[in-house]
């Protein structure tokens, strides 16, 4: 297990110094998996069914502050393989990776937090994916890549006009 001093010498090699550059920094320190689930509730039936299952997949992104340096950042993945048979099988996922910034301001950290990490993270988590689904006997399922920065851009961009419609409504009634 690695000791914070070892974190802080990682972030400080991010940067190329000894921690006295003032440029902003950021990077992946470290990655692992915090959480995973493989169900495959009709097995061996439903290795017999003939159906294409539909699948269903949802993404949710996390982040939480550990210290002022370092935050760890949460890819969520579920999975589920659905026919009209029931569940063939259904994968949930917890990805992490533990995300150093130094030098940045809030709107540069949250935005390397729910945009560049992610995109960071994601083709590791594609793969955990994909050898879940095979272990359970199934094909692997390789997900489609996926814009995160496209998606947080498309999410602020909600957000602001959301605040400007609350902005424009009456604060009440005379």
């Amino acid at each position: 297990m690695a000791e914070e001093g070892d974190v802080l010498t990682s972030l400080d090699n991010l940067n190329g110094a000894n921690g006295h550059d003032t440029a902003p920094v950021a990077g992946l320190v470290t990655q692992y998996v915090k959480d995973l689930s493989v169900e495959n509730p009709r097995a061996p039936e439903s290795y017999q069914w003939q159906e294409q299952p539909q699948l269903d997949v949802q993404f949710n992104i996390g982040a939480r502050k550990i210290n002022d340096e370092f935050t760890e950042v949460e890819l969520k993945i579920t999975t589920a393989a659905k026919t009209s048979q029931g569940t063939a099988y259904l994968v949930e996922l917890a990805y992490c990776g533990l995300v150093g910034m130094r030098n940045m301001n809030d709107d540069q950290r949250h935005a390397f937090s729910y945009a560049e990490a992610p995109r960071i993270l994601f083709p590791f988590a594609r793969r955990v994916i994909a050898d879940a689904v095979r272990d359970a006997g199934y094909p692997p399922l390789l997900l489609d890549p996926i814009d995160f920065n496209g998606l947080y851009l498309q999410q602020l961009q909600q957000q602001r006009s959301q605040a400007e419609q609350l902005a424009g409504e009456p604060a009440g009634e005379a």
